[in-house]
């Protein structure tokens, strides 16, 4: 049987004798009393996409007490350490902080969220290495084609839960038909791996759009944290365009949102991926954010449980806003289940010592969690699985914006919170 060590001979060879030390204690760790199996997290805590780690410290904080007493396998007791590093929001530092945690803290299972900038270069620094990974928060076109996935081909170590653009165009669609406005959509895709999967003539959102009747009028790729929309915005006022989505990073959409409110541009629904996912992002918007319109992944409302736990959606979300403050966001329950599913892999490994078996393990998983089931048997294509997808907007409820789902054909059992409202 294949153990770690063999797994990644080749490259320890080719690394110089000096890495070969801290493979053998590694696997002499194995063998104590109560082993320790290392598990790597990476996640953007600072720079533009900090957003999606705010939560982070919160829910490690979570899970590192429910692996307090250990996980057992196979009628043994192991210890579970986690190793998180920040990939700063930077492709490059996000492959170096996984390479550190591979090669160095020698980590028996690496996870990953947060966007293609993170989830990408993360899971393939441990596809080259055989380590198994999983990761989520991030749409699976980027992610598989993103990684220059072959359809029936995939990847051997490297394994995505989360929903596919299919769903979030969808879900929009939903959102969209109950507007009545006109069907004159403004693109704004900028020129990253999400952008560029998002504005993709086939694989985007321009075929299904016009065979739904919409047409969208995308400008082209703009360059992220550009601090100038004129063009875009001037496009899409020549057009009529009463709807604008695309995919951004807050910092571009409040550069947008400002000019077009200057330029005289007042698009009658605004539906943006990623940027309008936080509520601090909304709340420094002021006024001009309610109203505004995103996907829903993940809320309070959603009728799931921590299999790890046994927390509700609801009390998982209230604890973080009770611990910390602040208003829950999106990625809790997707870092959360994270976690949830590499409990349960660690549980049914044949043996914890061997990365194919814990890749078999990963493969098996059929597991309800926080945000739905998980389960790679039924994915839409190799090493994916997806989870359920509604679409919510920001509503302001007194001095506090919530975000309130309103359009879910594609789960019903997530129910609408509110009636959708048009700007302006």
């Amino acid at each position: 049987m294949r153990t770690k060590t063999t797994a990644r001979r080749s490259f320890l060879l080719g690394a110089g004798a000096f890495m070969a030390a801290p493979a053998i204690l590694k696997n002499s760790r194995a063998y104590a009393a109560t082993p320790t199996l290392r598990v790597g997290h990476v996640s953007p805590r600072t720079g533009p996409l900090a957003g999606f780690a705010e939560a982070d410290e919160y829910v490690l904080g979570g899970i590192e007490k429910a692996f307090a007493g250990g996980l057992e396998n196979n009628g043994k007791t192991w210890n579970v350490e986690i190793i998180s590093k920040d990939s700063q929001s930077n492709p490059n530092r996000a492959a170096e902080v996984a390479a550190d945690l591979i090669l160095g803290d020698e980590v028996d299972i690496i996870v990953a969220a947060s966007t293609p900038d993170t989830v990408n270069p993360v899971s393939d620094q441990a596809e080259i290495n055989e380590v198994p990974c999983i990761t989520t928060d991030c749409p699976w076109q980027p992610y598989f084609f993103g990684r220059n996935g072959v359809p029936g081909e995939g990847f051997t170590s490297t394994y995505h839960f989360f929903w596919g653009l299919e769903d979030i165009i969808g879900a929009f669609l939903d959102m969209w038909g109950q507007s009545g406005v006109a069907k004159k959509v403004g693109g704004l895709f900028p020129n990253d791996a999400d952008g560029n999967a998002w504005g993709h003539p086939e694989l985007g959102l321009p075929t299904p759009l016009a065979a739904a009747g919409y047409d969208l009028v995308d400008p082209g790729r703009y360059q992220p944290l550009s601090d100038d929309f004129s063009n875009y915005i001037a496009a899409f006022k020549n057009a009529g365009c009463e709807i604008v989505t695309g995919n951004m990073i807050p910092p571009d959409f409040a550069t947008f949102w400002a000019q077009a409110a200057q330029q005289g541009f007042n698009p009658k629904v605004v539906t943006i991926g990623k940027a309008l996912l936080f509520p601090s992002v909304i709340e420094s918007l002021g006024d001009r954010g309610d109203g505004l319109s995103s996907e829903v992944w993940w809320s309070p409302s959603h009728p799931f449980s921590s299999s790890l736990t046994g927390t509700s959606a609801g009390d998982l979300a209230g604890g973080y806003s009770a611990a910390t403050g602040r208003p829950w966001t999106q990625p809790i329950g997707f870092k959360h289940a994270l976690f949830e599913v590499v409990a349960d892999v660690i549980k049914r490994a044949e043996d914890l010592e061997d990365p194919e078996a814990i890749v078999s393990a990963i493969t098996g998983t059929n597991l309800d969690t926080i945000v739905g089931n998980v389960n790679w048997a039924n994915g839409p294509i190799n090493n994916v699985t997806k989870t359920p997808l509604v679409a919510g907007q920001w509503q302001k409820q007194g001095d506090a914006y919530d975000l309130r789902i309103v359009a879910n054909s594609a789960a019903p059992n997530i129910p609408i919170t509110a009636d959708l409202k048009i700007l302006g």
